[in-house]
């Protein structure tokens, strides 16, 4: 057909637009890594306005340990409320809605130097971390909504690549020379509001998502006038029968409660996997080094220690790059237990190193460091999402009674709970704070050879048919089970 795989310039807006809320959560997630000792400093000086005596070290690392891990926890709020917005308001208008919040912390943040409040920082990236978390459901349910099949791969990686450029971006305005210093930083938080006004001037020219329309709202013609803007042709008849088909399944679709997913063994194996994987994703110890490089090659010895973290995050969007080329050949699985091997191997060599400048007071922990950034992360999507596209295992995120079947791209609780004893760890595990890591690595790589099946080239009807296999050895017979969790399922 002539809309398939066609790009027009309606849909490079509508994908453009809301790319812009992916860069912001790369942007807000690298950010506060650069200046975190002009911050710290800042800390200082403002307890000691207050109090008349300076802060004690342990009280500044649990400040600036809470400054860091609670924009994970407030991404964690913001993902589980995703349903809350895109059923009610649609996948455009909750973007637009959403960049209140991203405002909101600008000036939180922006001020809270000329304010003197540290508590006005924190406060501001809660409520980023807020945005953010509604960013990773808005975004990749936008994209693949709008986009034609034969594009919707390539055009879903894109939400990931806007990530890792935010980050890379957060890193090259932390440098001292530009907004990393004394007197600019609280600009370096602020600039969020700068994406965040290009989105809201840019999207309202981008259509709503014709599935949205068509299902939810029940507006076919609205929704076929949408899809002939987005493929640049009149005949959109195929997309319309697609949708429409889904939705009467989704009409068949049985109830399900939470606890009969936990219950039943047919549900608890894809379940485990999808919870499993994200977990291996967000402690694997990449995203510890993205909060608190800084910090660690500062400790290491090296000298210049934000260039190094800009290093790391060129590194770490080139090996992104190469990852969307690579996933469909290699296989996801394979390509997800060569990163896990790849970073155990990595937190090996850092503890080495980190051992060495302990006892020699020389060395350089730069070449791990590099290395270290092919992490399974890249990969963890591609195969969690087909496992999803089984049933059961949608419950990764829950949201008003509603499962979507591809979740966020990070696992909101374990981001939350991953930033904030690191710092603490380091001090009490000092040089060899990665063990914990290795440790970690290699039990999810003994999971995933044994329990995550490959997905490539395989259909959702397969893999469930995998599962259902297993099932029945528990006693569980039903195979329709399988069908009755997909996207926007009622639990």
């Amino acid at each position: 057909m002539a809309s398939e795989g066609k790009m027009t310039a309606p849909l490079l807006l509508a994908v453009g637009g809301a790319v812009l809320g992916s860069l912001q959560f790369g942007y807000n997630t690298g950010v506060i890594n650069a200046p975190q000792r002009v911050i710290e400093e800042f800390y200082n000086q403002t307890w000691f306005n207050r109090y008349g005596t300076y802060i004690t070290p342990g009280m500044r690392t649990t400040l600036w340990s809470l400054s860091v891990s609670i924009f994970s926890v407030g991404g964690m709020f913001g993902s589980f409320s995703v349903g809350l917005f895109v059923n009610r308001f649609g996948r455009r208008n909750s973007m637009l809605m959403s960049n209140a919040l991203a405002f909101l912390s600008a000036i939180l943040m922006g001020f809270s130097k000329m304010a003197g409040s540290f508590e006005m920082l924190i406060l501001g990236r809660f409520i980023v971390g807020i945005y953010s978390g509604l960013t990773t459901g808005f975004v990749p349910m936008y994209v693949g909504e709008v986009s034609p099949t034969a594009l919707r791969g390539a055009l879903g990686t894109l939400h990931q690549l806007g990530v890792v450029v935010g980050i890379l971006v957060a890193q090259i305005f932390g440098i001292d020379l530009i907004m990393g210093n004394e007197t600019l930083w609280p600009l370096l938080l602020g600039f969020t509001f700068i994406p965040s006004l290009a989105q809201c001037i840019l999207m309202p020219f981008a259509p709503e998502s014709p599935r949205f329309l068509l299902i939810n709202r029940n507006e076919e013609n609205k929704a076929k006038s949408v899809l002939k803007k987005l493929r640049g042709t009149t005949d959109v008849s195929r997309d319309l029968q697609e949708m429409k088909e889904e939705g009467r399944q989704m009409l068949q679709e049985k109830k399900v409660t939470i606890l009969e997913l936990f219950r039943s063994p047919l549900y608890r194996q894809p379940l485990l996997i999808a919870v499993v994987l994200q977990l291996s994703q967000q402690l694997s110890g990449i995203n510890a080094v993205f909060y608190y490089s800084t910090d660690i090659f500062e400790r290491a010895g090296v000298q210049q220690p934000v260039y190094a973290t800009i290093g790391a995050g060129v590194v770490n969007t080139a090996f992104t790059v190469v990852s969307l080329f690579v996933v469909e050949r290699a296989g996801r699985r394979t390509l997800h237990l060569i990163g896990l091997m790849g970073m155990a191997l990595c937190a090996v060599l850092m503890t080495i190193a980190l051992a060495l400048l302990v006892s020699r007071k020389h060395g350089s922990i730069r070449g791990p460091m590099a290395v270290n950034e092919e992490d399974p992360g890249v990969f963890t999507n591609h195969l969690i999402c087909p496992i999803l596209g089984t049933g059961p295992a949608a419950l990764v995120l829950v949201v008003d009674g509603v499962i979507l079947s591809c979740p966020p791209s990070d696992s909101a609780l374990s981001r939350a709970l991953m930033p904030l004893p690191l710092l603490p760890s380091q001090d009490l595990c000092g040089a060899y704070v990665f063990i914990i890591f290795t440790i970690l690595l290699v039990l999810f790589f003994i999971f995933t050879y044994f329990k995550v099946p490959e997905t490539r080239g395989r259909t959702f009807d397969e893999i469930a048919s995998e599962f259902r296999q297993g099932g029945a050895a528990h006693g569980d017979k039903n195979p329709d089970e399988f069908h009755s969790l997909g996207a926007d399922s009622q639990v």
